[in-house]
């Protein structure tokens, strides 16, 4: 039987990345999109016998690519999309924020791919008071919706019945948004051409690149040439000259008002809103005063836990690795009769470096762990938010935040974070301070220097030698604000998740992720280095081999 591929797309914070876990487990693997260093992410699992592969495609709002936008994530999954490598795109839906989810939906159906919704946190609907005729949003949306609630596992059995039906009958939605008669008319005009000129994979999608094109997109003209500018710009100027508001606009108004309407036939919201627990805590977290005290008391319970657990777990991954890879491999060899030689070099060697770096798995693992509760409880985006006002005295807006405390993990997926930033400037600045943020490279070099020369509070020294860090990173980036990347700020719009309790699941797959990459990385670096200076170490002056514990090496 055929394995299915299927893309998973959904908002930010929609629950995509716990349904992913769900379904998948532990069995996925982590690569980069062709030609970008944008983490693709692909999971495995079998149903009925069958192999399902899972692309996770990056969390967005919307499939519009802005000319002059550096954010790579709505072009990249725009372009899988419409490759059509997926046998059935699966839209994660926040059931309890319908109508902005739904905008990314409209434009999916737009695209004419074969197309799952599943409707998830209904649990949190239904706390919220609000109620979904599911029936009757799968009728106007023409496609198959399945309620689930990710977290608590319900619905997963009925939503991969439906995936594999629908990957199957490859069923494209028919249905389309009402554009104003201007538009339709434009796009009438514009489909021969566009039609002529795209590659035969993404003939199908003529209709959706059309349009985009009308919506000065900056991803169709790879497909259809410069050379239709003319053409799209008199259009474009025609259209807003009839209706005397941009196309973009209206396009986007258009969905809506198509989503109003189904919102409308299929959502009732019953009982008195109330005010949820989430908006009692923002009260204290996003309060003005408070808000930054209340992050760097966070940041301080961050170091604390990871320099007073993970650092008592040293000692132990010291010995059992020495134990194994260094005094084991020693005995082992020589029993089988190596050369000394050969002993030295793979047991001190190899051995001796896989063991220096086991000793950074507790203090990585625990940092690593907190982040990832931070992450999953939604606190993150509100640090983000909180930190804001003094991002921006130094020309950046709060969301250049969030790379710069993942570089506290490791600076380059910090890096590698700035992607989800459109300005292409405060990319830059952000680039150039995330070096100084100690990451957790550093951490275990923090936590020995503490251990010896600071018998009590220790993790206060640690908290300085970061808060240090983070002092030059803002030096760093006043020189720049005022030398080289003058500026102002882009606007900062961000979405605060409700705060959710995070599964153990997710926290230690999110974990296991991040250290797994980090050791790969960090051991990639010093077990070569540690072999080269075993073998300098173990060559005598006077021409012998294997000396290292005497005078003459």
């Amino acid at each position: 039987m055929k394995q299915l591929v299927i893309g998973v797309v959904g908002n930010p914070n929609c629950g995509k990345t716990t349904l992913f876990n769900v379904l998948t487990g532990t069995r996925q693997r982590v690569g980069n999109w062709p030609g970008v260093t944008v983490d693709r992410k692909e999971g495995f699992y079998k149903h009925e016998g069958r192999d399902i592969e899972l692309v996770d495609l990056p969390g967005i709002y919307s499939l519009d690519v802005a000319p002059g936008t550096t954010s790579l994530d709505e072009q990249i999954s725009q372009d899988y999309i419409l490759s059509g490598e997926a046998d059935l795109i699966v839209n994660i839906v926040d059931a309890s924020n319908l109508e902005r989810n739904l905008y990314l939906t409209t434009q999916l159906l737009e695209m004419e791919v074969p197309l799952v919704v599943a409707l998830n946190m209904m649990d949190i609907a239904e706390q919220r008071n609000i109620k979904i005729d599911v029936s009757a949003l799968s009728q106007q949306l023409g496609v198959v919706v399945v309620p689930i609630s990710a977290a608590k596992h319900k619905g997963i059995e009925d939503l991969k019945w439906a995936m594999d039906k629908a990957a199957d009958d490859k069923k494209i939605p028919t249905l389309r948004v009402e554009y104003p008669a201007a538009i339709e008319q434009a796009l009438t005009e514009l489909l021969p051409t566009v039609t002529e000129r795209l590659p035969d994979n993404i003939k199908s999608h003529a209709h959706w690149v059309a349009l985009k094109l009308l919506e000065n997109d900056s991803l169709p003209i790879q497909w259809v040439g410069n050379d239709v500018n003319e053409t799209v710009a008199h259009l474009v100027q025609q259209i807003e000259e009839d209706l005397d508001e941009d196309v973009d606009i209206l396009v986007a108004d258009s969905r809506y008002a198509f989503i109003a309407t189904i919102i409308e036939e299929t959502v009732k919201k019953t009982g008195q809103v109330t005010r949820t627990v989430s908006d009692k805590i923002d009260k204290i977290v996003l309060n003005r005063a408070l808000g930054i005290p209340i992050f760097l008391a966070v940041m301080y319970l961050m170091f604390m836990f990871t320099i007073n657990i993970g650092g008592a777990f040293i000692d132990f991954f010291d010995i059992l690795f020495g134990t194994f890879f260094v005094e084991g491999f020693g005995v082992l060899l020589s029993a089988i009769g190596l050369p000394e030689a050969l002993v030295t070099l793979i047991a001190g060697g190899l051995g001796g470096g896989i063991q220096i770096v086991a000793t950074f798995i507790p203090i990585i693992g625990f940092l690593y762990l907190f982040l990832s509760f931070l992450e999953d409880s939604g606190y993150m985006a509100r640090a983000a938010f909180v930190m804001d006002r003094f991002m921006r005295f130094i020309g950046l807006p709060g969301k250049s935040f969030v790379p710069m405390i993942v570089g506290f993990g490791c600076n380059v997926p910090a890096i590698m974070a700035t992607r989800t930033l459109e300005n292409q400037r405060d990319r830059f600045l952000t680039i150039l301070m995330n070096p100084f943020m100690s990451c957790g490279a550093r951490l275990p070099v923090y936590a020995l220097f503490a251990a010896a020369f600071f018998q009590v509070g220790g993790q206060n020294v640690v908290f300085g030698l970061y808060l240090i860090g983070i002092a030059v990173a803002v030096i760093t980036g006043l020189i720049m604000k005022n030398t080289l990347l003058h500026g102002e700020a882009s606007p900062f719009i961000m979405e605060l998740p409700p705060y959710h309790m995070p599964t153990v699941q997710g926290i230690l797959l999110r974990t296991w992720d991040r250290l797994n990459s980090f050791m790969f990385r960090a051991g990639k670096v010093i077990v070569p280095m540690v072999v080269v200076l075993t073998f300098l170490n173990a060559w005598g002056t006077d021409g012998s081999f294997g000396n290292e514990n005497s005078d003459k090496s």
